[in-house]
């Protein structure tokens, strides 16, 4: 799709965006227009957000050129890798929010319906067509897709957002057995595809509706999601118009499957045709014979291959470091950054001497440790209807963690999101935290609702059970607690936890109470 084409629709944002930046327009319907364009105002209304869609999250050299230079060239200070695998642009001027927009069209980067009621960014495994053990490369169908959804910005509107990602194995990363719609690589070559999943409010695990589909048809699915969207979603309720909710409004799982199923043999029954073929991205690259260590390098399929792992804390990289990386990598053959659902990024097709020096580079700020790639919304600092700063618990929870000198492994990856709607994706984490309110000697203090023993992993889905609500003051010492009770068992977090499952809320018990 040629991107140009969105071009006439920005007059609108910087009309509207002025209206609201000299007071003629609310907040409320400032919000409810710029969602369109990816740009939201930040809390207490001084500045913008943008979310540049990096569909599948994947970071070309071109795109993260344009993203360096864009930093550059409007002094930005924040930036943020979202759990979409997007990356929002923080603190902006009106105009350097609709210069960005439309700039970035020349670099293959579309920003029109990253946010509000759309179609929202392709996801898919990041380490897809580099990982050992995948089962098969899914970036490019999922390419392929993202550009696909984009039409349904201008088509009949739809109750709410519509996600959709692609898995390239059971690690499920990506959370395709819960997305609106998923697509999970299968041993044999082919898809098994879910449908109706979602976190959030009433959080619901997907559908199977179809198995055994072959990559080029998966066009066929999408549309089929958006005609089931159309004929069953919500669209009296702005809460339950998501399609997790359209489980209930057919009669259960089964009923939803014969409804999906009769949409989808509508649209083969169409004539419209809808096959795509893509290439599978082949590496021709060679390594150079270096074999470079530590914990953040992960040896590629392809023989001497790395990728690097860099996961700024919180998901927000020093704008530096990111601008530095840029102008490191873009003489370096085939290499390019892929964005991950947990906020991590990972520099792929590197030789083993460039995946030293990406290491080197990205080791100020990166996590340390398991426990420090945590996982947090932008949180309610900035984000006008967050309720709780998880980002400032996240840098506590770190502080409190370094300062008792725990072992890397006795605390696992936590989520932590500023309010329900699951941005931090705290009902995925085998320990999750939301935003919440506790009463304390009569009063309402800040806290955070307490989940335990969430699963992405494919087949051994679950979400995280709320057991309770602990001051946010008081996280940072029952987290301290629970690693020492690890620790001081020899295990590791997971051992102890199979080995204990319910030890957990034991330890939590004093601080909910």
């Amino acid at each position: 799709m040629d991107t140009q084409i969105w071009k006439p629709f920005f007059s609108e944002f910087k009309e509207k965006t002025a209206q609201f930046y000299n007071g003629t327009i609310s907040q409320g319907d400032y919000k409810s227009c710029s969602g369109l364009y990816g740009s939201y105002a930040q809390r207490g209304g001084e500045a913008n957000m943008l979310r540049l869609r990096m569909t599948a999250g994947r970071v070309t050299k071109e795109k993260m050129n344009f993203a360096a230079g864009a930093v550059k060239k409007y002094g930005i200070s924040r930036m943020h890798f979202t759990t979409c695998q997007t990356i929002q642009l923080h603190d902006l001027t009106p105009e350097a929010a609709a210069g960005i927009m439309e700039e970035a069209l020349s670099a293959g980067i579309v920003t029109i319906g990253s946010g509000g009621n759309y179609p929202r960014s392709v996801m898919c495994s990041p380490l897809s067509g580099v990982e050992r053990g995948e089962y098969f490369d899914v970036m490019p169908w999922a390419q392929a897709a993202g550009e696909y959804v984009l039409q349904f910005i201008t088509a009949q509107k739809m109750p709410r957002k519509l996600k959709v990602g692609f898995s390239n194995s059971p690690k499920n990363i990506t959370h395709v057995t819960y997305r609106d719609l998923g697509f999970a690589a299968a041993g044999t070559g082919t898809f098994d595809v879910y449908s109706a999943g979602g976190l959030g409010p009433n959080p619901r695990l997907g559908v199977l509706v179809a198995q055994n589909v072959e990559p080029e048809m998966v066009l066929y699915y999408i549309k089929a999601m958006w005609l089931t969207f159309l004929a069953y979603g919500n669209y009296e309720s702005r809460v339950k118009a998501r399609t997790r909710y359209m489980q209930d409004t057919l009669g259960g799982q089964e009923k939803y499957k014969e409804a999906y199923l009769e949409k989808l043999q509508q649209v083969f029954d169409s004539g419209e045709d809808l096959r795509i073929s893509a290439d599978r991205c082949i590496v021709s690259k060679q390594g150079d014979g270096y074999k470079p260590a530590g914990r953040r390098i992960i040896e590629q399929k392809q023989n001497g291959l790395y990728a690097v792992e860099w996961h700024p804390i919180g998901g927000i990289p020093d704008v530096d470091t990111f601008c530095r990386l840029n102008q490191m990598i873009q003489d370096m053959q085939s290499v390019e950054m892929r964005l991950s659902p947990d906020e991590t990024a990972y520099i792929i097709n590197l030789t083993g001497k460039e995946a030293q020096k990406v290491l080197d580079l990205t080791a100020d700020g990166a996590a340390e440790s398991l426990f420090e790639t945590s996982v947090s919304c932008i949180g309610a600092s900035i984000c006008q209807v967050g309720l709780r700063d998880s980002q400032a618990l996240l840098d506590a929870c770190i502080k409190a963690v370094r300062k008792a000198g725990l072992s890397d492994g006795v605390l696992p990856q936590i989520h932590i999101s500023g309010c329900p709607s699951s941005c931090g994706t705290h009902q995925t984490g085998v320990i999750g935290f939301r935003g919440a309110v506790k009463r304390e000697s009569g009063s309402p203090q800040p806290g955070f609702a307490v989940y335990v023993n969430g699963c992405e992993q494919q087949g051994q889905e679950a979400m995280g059970r709320e057991i309770g609500t602990i001051l946010e003051s008081r996280i940072p010492e029952f987290l301290v607690k629970l690693g020492k009770t690890v620790q001081e068992s020899g295990m590791n977090f997971m051992q102890w936890l199979q080995n204990s499952p319910d030890e957990i809320e034991t330890v939590a018990a004093d601080f909910i109470s």
